[in-house]
């Protein structure tokens, strides 16, 4: 059973924590212990726990409350730890466990810590950001905007296509393993080659290293070989699949049967992520094409993409496109993580009318890079209203225009402006959006939503404690 909040009554332990930590607060925290005391942001996550099971919400053994759920989670992705750092800290801080809300009780593991915040989607973790923008308007006016992207990676080894093809076939065997130990020996027989792949994988490396033509005949026949040795991996799988489903292949008991049912299920998936990575392979050792349709560059996060942002340091990043949008006081009021990478002057528009949404008002001030810049962004801002675009034209040959990029408010629009690259740097610095380490499209949106969340909530108190 779920409760909203831990229960009222408190006990001597949980009294003596106050009176010891009171004094050792920062001076933050004390305002965004105030901010989380909100009523609406609990229950958005009271029923997204009790969604997990039919009757959370009237049976079962008492599990952790909502708010303490809520506020181990951010206090997490305020110090960009894991699940088991954040429960080892709050046993141990006399603070953490006053503002976490477990006082003298004892602390959720890491386990369940993890599978709660599994139970909040992509569309909890954006309602509860909403949510604090919302009721903080004395701390945002929303006279101000400035908008840029970035790239946050998936957790994900850099991809070639030998590293690859190692991955699905060491994948695929590892399955057929378990489904070998369920149901027996019977049906096909477990045929293990990965000490060939893994051979052919090094080979790979080395004739890598070879320069001219000598170096690409070698690698294409090693790559015959290992795409040889996959394609019988991906065969013997397929097999399984159909002997699982056929019956075959089957477990006396319930439990092991349902297990052997899920083993199906992630035969199934692999064959087919392995299948596009068979034939991307060939596409590019053997016809040349990088572009192949459909193309993945992970058999664990196959929705990663490729993108090219122009960094000397990194020219090529794996993740996903995210947008972070702010106001005053550094305040991240709307953020997105694209399925598809769009270009930025398709985003601008968007962000006016979400700024227009949230605050209420159309902004004075919009201020973004060259990538943001087109006449008909700036025809449409200032007929929603805008009076002053900050966005420059690099490329333009009008000597109005440059006279107007050399006005006094176009440069402090732009000077303000950098501070976006700053806020992007410091949620990657200090709230871990450098690389999501949760799984697949929705866990890139949780992992990006909960580190602005925990970001705003720093701003929001230091504003408030000022």
């Amino acid at each position: 059973m779920i409760q909203l909040r831990r229960a009222s009554q408190y006990s001597f332990g949980d009294g003596l924590i106050a009176e010891q930590t009171s004094e050792l607060w920062e001076p933050w925290m004390r305002q965004a212990d105030k901010v989380l005391e909100d009523e609406q942001l609990i229950s958005a996550v009271y029923e997204a726990l009790v969604k997990r099971h039919a009757k959370s919400r009237t049976r079962g053994r008492l599990g952790v409350p909502a708010e303490i759920v809520l506020r181990m989670l951010l206090l997490k992705h305020l110090r960009n730890w894991s699940f088991a750092v954040v429960e080892r800290e709050v046993r141990a801080n006399l603070v953490y466990r006053e503002f976490t809300r477990v006082g003298g009780a004892k602390v959720p593991d890491a386990k369940t810590l993890g599978r709660q915040a599994r139970a909040l989607g992509p569309d909890v973790v954006k309602q509860i950001h909403e949510r604090m923008v919302a009721v903080e308007k004395n701390v945002i006016q929303g006279r101000r905007m400035r908008v840029d992207t970035t790239v946050v990676e998936s957790n994900i080894h850099y991809p070639t296509d030998s590293s690859l093809l190692g991955d699905g076939t060491r994948v695929l065997t590892r399955l057929m393993k378990n489904v070998t130990a369920l149901a027996g020996e019977t049906g096909t027989k477990m045929r293990d080659r990965m000490r060939s792949m893994q051979r052919n994988v090094m080979r790979i490396g080395r004739a890598a290293r070879i320069k001219g033509e000598r170096g690409k005949k070698a690698l294409a026949a090693i790559y015959r070989k290992a795409l040889a040795t996959t394609g019988r991996v991906l065969a013997q799988a397929k097999r399984f699949s159909a002997e699982i489903a056929s019956g075959v292949k089957r477990s006396a008991g319930i439990v092991k049967q349902a297990a052997l049912d899920g083993l199906k299920r992630e035969i199934d998936t692999m064959v087919t992520r392995t299948g596009q990575v068979v034939r991307q392979a060939k596409a590019r050792i053997f016809g040349g094409d990088t572009h192949v349709e459909g193309k993945i560059v992970s058999v664990f996060e196959p929705s990663t993409e490729v993108i090219r942002k122009g960094k000397a340091s990194k020219p090529t990043e794996f993740g996903k496109m995210v947008k972070v949008q702010e106001a005053e006081n550094q305040i991240v009021i709307d953020y997105e993580v694209y399925d598809k990478k769009p270009s930025d002057t398709d985003l601008l528009v968007p962000a006016l009318e979400r700024h227009e949404k949230l605050m209420g008002r159309t902004p004075d001030l919009v201020a973004a890079d060259n990538g943001f810049f087109s006449a008909k962004n700036e025809a449409a801002a200032h007929e929603k209203g805008v009076k002053r675009v900050s966005i420059p034209n690099r490329s333009t040959k009008s000597e109005a225009r440059r006279q107007t990029q050399k006005k006094r408010w176009f440069k402090n629009g732009q000077k303000w402006r950098t501070g976006c690259e700053g806020r992007i740097s410091l949620l990657k610095r200090r709230h871990g959006l450098r690389r999501s380490l949760y799984k697949d499209e929705a866990g890139m949106k949780r992992w990006v939503g909960l580190g602005v969340i925990a970001d705003n909530l720093i701003n929001i108190g230091r504003v408030m404690a000022k």
